[in-house]
């Protein structure tokens, strides 16, 4: 019966995601024109404001449980899991006063509605994964770019989505060279939950009654640590909170 009624909330909820992603796409080009960067960023937090509150036409629900004060004046690593592509939004969304911007293969660069156009015009870091020279570079200009305007970057570094809720093996090679070279960033890891059971039926229909929810841990100065043991540490956390 659950399954059954899935269908029909699949179908509208597609429907809205659609309108949003295709009625901010030119919004988004006209601000970056008119308003520059405050502008478009503004932009970018009323679309995915709305891209999260679709997830509510599944009767599903997002919370994000941030106890800690997060630092205001200094860049923010931003490490978390992956579950599925719906973890992007409620980061925009919640963590909207710390600019985040996201670590993304250069193939969602182009051709998606809303999402590429705010990949390339909001300051975000498209790598090449099968060009690691193109990547590393990419990933220093990046974090010489949160470093210097106090910005928040997310990074996931599993690398893919899990798609049954385990969380992959970390890679250390993004979050080494983002540490590095933003040397007075915080490291603010996140776990997520549940987001992977959206999918659990390969989208369509969704998964209708999920409860997403993103737990905040508290910050680590970056610099505080050995790189090997604040990696450590936050790989620990991340999955010690995944159920």
């Amino acid at each position: 019966m659950k399954k059954l009624l899935a269908y029909p909330l699949t179908i509208i909820y597609y429907f809205f995601f659609g309108m949003v992603l295709v009625i901010f796409h030119p919004i988004q080009w006209i601000a970056f024109k008119l308003g520059g960067y405050n502008a478009h960023k503004k932009t970018v937090d009323w679309l995915n404001f709305f891209v999260t509150g679709c997830l509510y036409l599944l009767g599903s629900k997002v919370s994000f449980n941030n106890p800690y004060k997060l630092p205001e004046n200094a860049p923010l690593i931003i490490v978390s899991n992956h579950q599925s592509m719906n973890d992007i939004p409620p980061y925009f969304w919640f963590l909207r006063k710390y600019h985040p911007k996201f670590v993304s293969k250069k193939e969602l660069g182009k051709g998606i509605p809303s999402v590429s156009i705010n990949l390339r015009l909001g300051g975000s870091c498209l790598i090449d994964r099968k060009d690691p020279k193109q990547s590393i570079a990419a990933i220093i200009n990046f974090a010489k770019y949160i470093e210097k305007n106090n910005y928040s970057a997310v990074i996931f570094p599993e690398g893919t989505r899990s798609r049954n809720g385990v969380p992959k093996r970390f890679s250390e090679n993004g979050l080494k060279m983002l540490v590095k070279k933003a040397p007075s960033a915080y490291v603010v890891p996140v776990s997520i939950n549940n987001s992977w059971k959206l999918l659990k039926y390969g989208g369509f229909p969704m998964e209708i009654g999920v409860h997403l929810s993103f737990d905040v841990h508290e910050p680590i100065k970056a610099s505080s640590l050995p790189f090997e043991e604040l990696f450590s540490k936050v790989e620990k956390v991340i999955k010690n909170n995944v159920v």
